[in-house]
């Protein structure tokens, strides 16, 4: 019988469960049937051999006595056979067979198959006295001289509700035992499974560990958590390994080769910029001049988009953090970008606590809150202002924000707007970079990127950072 393939979606630790316990419940039911059925028979042996000695003893106690019959049955001992109604003993005798003499005169002859035994045999069959099933023995004896034999037969029957009564006596003896043996067999059988799984469980956590790790495919299982494993559960692990092996390094080359390609673009571009505005210095009054300035844009945005593909391979390297002012940090970043807010038309300010340290990398920092300052001076437009923000959210988190009450973005633009290269404004100068390394400079810094709209209008990006981070986020 083939196995059924495991359900998708059931636990393994449920299977498990079905496939120990639920042969056991076969087997028990089993054994409770076979131990009915084996009662049953023991108790019926015992009846017929009961029976089988009381038609032989009652058939001595026939005697011829001239042409008639002299049965020696005393009346205490017909008492004592029948005063128990329910397991009650009848008797009767017939001669010739089936003509009745003496006793109870419905108890049932032999079947057809049974009715020509040999004189002396005794024959054992089942039948029913007063709507009740009784188990029959009939006994058939010559008498009389040899010339004038005659057949006279002696039947005895007794209630089968003693065989039940045994039965469930023999039923309850073996059942009971077998029913503690089983709850007893399904508790180990379930702390053995959650023994069994418990190596699973480990891996799981050392899973979610590295998940939560700002570079996964760095860190390995460790096999010290699970040196007292199975083996299959080792080889799992190893599994593991490679495969965070490899993706580790598919993401070393693919940071290499990003590094590698910004580094020798942003060269020929930051030429061809130098080259573009000495030609359109000297080319006043050129018909040619418009075209120029359409290249130095185009060549702007590619520089921009080389200097956003570096600080993205940067955020993803290993960072050391070390412990700094945060607020003395975001004042300095705000006062460096006054000036480009002012030739925007734009009022930046900044709003904080004071004296709130954190270990972080200062470089990365910065960064991320350039990018954010760039992206709210680009978007929010003229006339708009523009604040940053640090503010303490709990004991052991940190929110570092810049807000503007410029047009904002959608709702549902929201959950996209951290992703890489999505630009929610067909507005020129971005390139859907600036937020997505916020994102990866926050998960650095094992804290999240958010986004959120203001009201009546406006937006407010920023990163959420715990306060109590280690030394570094290295492997």
């Amino acid at each position: 019988m083939a196995r059924p393939p495991p359900l998708p979606g059931v636990s393994l630790k449920r299977q498990l469960l079905l496939w120990l316990l639920l042969p056991q419940l076969v087997l028990w039911l089993t054994g409770g049937v076979l131990a009915w059925r084996v009662a049953l028979e023991n108790g019926e042996r015992g009846i017929d051999q009961s029976l089988t000695q009381s038609v032989k003893a009652l058939a001595r106690q026939i005697k011829p006595i001239g042409d008639g019959l002299l049965v020696d049955f005393p009346k205490a001992a017909q008492d004592i056979l029948e005063q128990d109604p329910a397991d009650r003993i009848s008797y009767m005798v017939s001669s010739p067979p089936g003509r009745f003499l003496l006793g109870n005169a419905q108890l049932p002859p032999p079947p057809a198959d049974k009715a020509q035994a040999e004189p002396g045999e005794a024959v054992l069959y089942a039948g029913v006295v007063d709507e009740r099933p009784v188990r029959v023995v009939s006994l058939e004896v010559d008498y009389g001289s040899p010339g004038s034999k005659q057949r006279l037969r002696v039947q005895v029957a007794q209630s089968l509700t003693v065989r039940e009564r045994i039965a469930h006596e023999l039923l309850e003896k073996i059942l009971l035992p077998m029913g503690l043996m089983g709850l007893v067999l399904s508790a180990l059988v379930y702390a053995g499974v959650l023994r069994g799984l418990r190596p699973l469980k480990r891996l799981e956590a050392e899973i979610e560990l590295i998940g939560a790790s700002p570079q996964p495919g760095h860190a390995p299982l460790p096999s010290g958590a699970l040196s007292t494993a199975p083996q299959e559960v080792h080889s799992l692990a190893s599994t593991i390994n490679r495969l965070l092996a490899a993706v580790a390094k598919g993401q070393v080359k693919e940071k290499q080769f990003l590094n590698d390609a910004a580094h020798q673009l942003r060269t020929p571009l930051a030429g061809l910029i130098g080259q573009t505005d000495l030609a359109l210095h000297e080319m006043q009054d050129s018909p040619a001049r418009e075209r120029l300035i359409k290249v130095r844009a185009a060549a702007q945005r590619s520089a921009h988009l080389v200097h956003q593909l570096l600080q993205l391979a940067r955020s993803e390297t290993t960072v050391e953090l070390q412990p700094l002012d945060l607020p003395g940090l975001a004042r300095e970043v705000a006062r460096d970008w006054t000036a480009r807010a002012l030739a925007a038309g734009v009022d930046l300010g900044y709003e904080g606590e004071e004296h709130l340290k954190l270990q972080g990398n200062a470089l990365l920092l910065r960064e991320a809150l350039s990018n954010l300052l760039d992206n709210a001076l680009h978007y929010a437009g003229p006339g708009s202002m523009v604040t940053v923000r640090v503010r303490p959210l709990t004991t052991t988190q940190v929110e570092l924000s810049v807000e503007d009450n410029g047009p904002g973005v959608p709702e549902e633009q929201l959950p996209h707007l951290l992703q890489r290269f999505w630009r929610g404004s067909e507005k020129a100068g971005g390139c859907g970079l600036g937020l997505a390394i916020v994102e990866e400079i926050a998960q650095r810094h094992r804290g999240q990127a958010f986004a959120q709209a203001l009201q009546p209008h406006g937006l407010q990006v920023g990163l959420r950072l715990p306060l109590d981070q280690g030394l570094s986020t290295g492997p």
